[in-house]
């Protein structure tokens, strides 16, 4: 028999701690990368979620072949979890004067910065109002080689498929996109197609080649450019065709799909950083990435 507290608990309290392992077990897609990230017990997450799940008296996590995933309820829960986590934070950053401070250097290529940026950037600063947070928008490539020398403290960074899944936040499909001046070179197979590429290393550069090349498909690289920004001018001029993250394309270019142009793979989104041992506070803006991009 439950004494009193446990009866009152039960009845409808939600604990922060219950709700933390919650939206990280949301966020991993399974119990054993969750424990893995908040550092707990792959059991002690399986009782916190009987808990939980006790408390709502719901149902909240369904068991897959490849991990755990939210019930009906699961996502509502989801939405209130997070609302309430920031809300916490928040106050409690408030109250106790113990925001941490500092200043941090992020690297992020300019899709997810265009993307993604605006939402870390806002909610971080409210946590955490005296940190600092100095970006650098370059190809996933460069930041790596930032990374390697310490320039950066940490960075966002694509990865292709299969290559660290454990860690991977969340996937972007790539796309192609272009202006419907270009319909006729779609049209006619033998025509080689214009492309606006970023650097030959980047993940989006190599799939669009390999993707073209497997398809039996000519092209050209007409335009070069490692910048979101000169991508969508040339995709906007209707001299090229370029290739980004579905996420980051501009409202007024189109998305191609002909039945001519091949279809593109999916990239990884991770967060690396420079050190195995890094500050407190590029540890926290990493956590509020994670945080942040699995619900975008």
């Amino acid at each position: 028999m439950r004494d009193s507290s446990e009866a009152n608990n039960v009845n409808g309290t939600l604990d922060i701690d219950l709700l933390r392992s919650f939206v990280a077990i949301a966020q991993a897609g399974s119990l054993s990368r969750a424990a893995q990230r908040i550092a707990r017990t792959q059991s002690a997450l399986s009782q916190q979620m009987k808990r939980l799940e006790e408390i709502v008296d719901q149902p909240l996590l369904q068991r897959t072949g490849r991990g755990v995933m939210l019930t009906g309820s699961g996502e509502r829960l989801l939405g209130h979890a997070q609302r309430i986590l920031r809300a916490h934070d928040e106050a409690m950053a408030d109250m106790s004067g113990r925001g941490l401070t500092g200043t941090i250097r992020f690297g992020c290529p300019d899709d997810y910065a265009a993307a993604f940026l605006p939402h870390l950037l806002r909610e971080f600063a409210i946590v955490h109002p005296h940190a600092q947070v100095e970006v650098i928008c370059e190809p996933t490539p460069r930041l790596l080689e930032q990374l390697s020398r310490h320039a950066l403290d940490l960075a966002l960074i694509s990865l292709p498929d299969g290559v660290d899944e454990l860690n991977v936040i969340r996937r972007e499909a790539l796309v192609w996109i272009g202006s419907p001046g270009l319909d006729g070179v779609l049209a006619n197979p033998d025509e080689p197609l214009p492309l606006a590429l970023s650097d030959p290393d980047t993940l989006d550069h190599i799939a669009a080649c390999d993707a073209l090349s497997k398809a039996g498909r000519a092209y050209r690289i007409a335009y070069a450019s490692s910048n979101l920004a000169g991508l969508t001018a040339l995709a906007r001029s209707g001299q090229a065709f370029a290739v980004m993250t579905q996420t980051a394309v501009p409202p007024d270019l189109r998305i191609v799909t002909a039945d001519t142009l091949p279809t593109l793979p999916s990239v990884g989104i991770t967060v690396k950083f420079d050190r195995a041992r890094p500050s407190h506070l590029s540890v926290a803006f990493a956590d509020h990435i994670r945080r942040t991009l699995a619900v975008l």
